[in-house]
């Protein structure tokens, strides 16, 4: 089996590209860099300008970028040999879906809509596909959700929560994800449904907190909040935290967990628990 994945630069792609390599295959890996690595072919590529890609026939593909740009390309980039695409989008698509603001419903909803786009398009050219939709992400000192956290404590060395912290979170390591995507592909009973794959513990909003303390080897010191005292200070807060927003805080009382028995059944996913180690 021959793979292409797109988004190998980032976290979750890099991890495909590395167990595809232990798997004794060298799949193609797209960036729009320039890039060089044994034993994977890398190839300069941007999916805004499909008609300008070309790349050997593979049977499987696997995209961790956005979906509506793969949904646009991939009638460009189509072969006889691929039988599988395996595409990430992300659960926020049903829990931001009502969000208080604007900004985040239109974007959620515009994710939906490509992934929606991306199934179609997949089976008008007869190709079997497989999506599949994360929990929070996370992969010590590299992503955007728990190493953020990480930094704030290093930062702060307190992490205030709005309210109790009380809603339920399942984190999940982007390597799993990798593990769980090259299965979910070699997967027949995977083709052609969307898939939760949240991890596996379900923990508090505090208590994953608290886990991020422990990665960093620190006490915890996790400051509860009034809900409104909490939308008062954020407005003061809210220059010192990159991409911030107040629903953030709103969201830290509401469960958003997901059932994993589907992927579970269909192939075999077992993510590890959320222990995170911070070096």
């Amino acid at each position: 089996m021959s793979s292409i994945v797109i988004g190998a630069s980032g976290i979750v792609g890099g991890h495909i590209v590395d167990r595809l390599v232990l798997a004794g295959e060298k799949p193609a890996a797209v960036s729009r860099t320039r890039r060089a690595e044994q034993n994977v072919a890398w190839l300069q590529a941007d999916l805004a300008t499909p008609d300008r890609l070309g790349w050997p026939p593979v049977s499987t593909l696997y995209c961790t970028a956005h979906v509506g740009l793969l949904a646009g390309a991939l009638p460009h980039l189509v072969t006889p040999s691929l039988k599988r695409v395996v595409a990430f989008t992300s659960t926020s698509i049903v829990t931001k879906m009502n969000s208080e603001l604007e900004a985040e419903r239109d974007s959620v909803r515009q994710w939906a809509e490509a992934e929606q786009r991306l199934i179609d398009t997949c089976t008008k050219l007869g190709v079997a596909w497989t999506v599949l939709r994360p929990t929070i992400i996370y992969d010590e000192g590299r992503d955007s959700n728990i190493t953020r956290l990480a930094r704030l404590i290093e930062k702060f060395g307190f992490m205030p929560l709005a309210g109790s912290g009380s809603g339920l979170r399942q984190p999940v390591h982007a390597q799993d994800l990798a593990i769980g995507a090259i299965a979910a592909a070699a997967s027949p009973a995977a083709a052609n449904k969307i898939y939760a794959i949240p991890g596996t513990d379900t923990v508090s909003y505090r208590e994953m907190i608290g886990r991020i303390f422990d990665g960093l080897h620190k006490p915890r010191r996790i400051i509860p909040v009034p809900p409104l005292l909490w939308r008062a200070a954020f407005a003061l807060a809210k220059p010192l935290i990159a991409n911030a927003n107040v629903a953030m805080g709103n969201r830290m009382s509401k469960d958003m967990i997901f059932d994993p028995a589907p992927a579970m059944q269909d192939f075999g996913w077992r993510p590890r628990a959320f222990r995170p180690v911070f070096q």
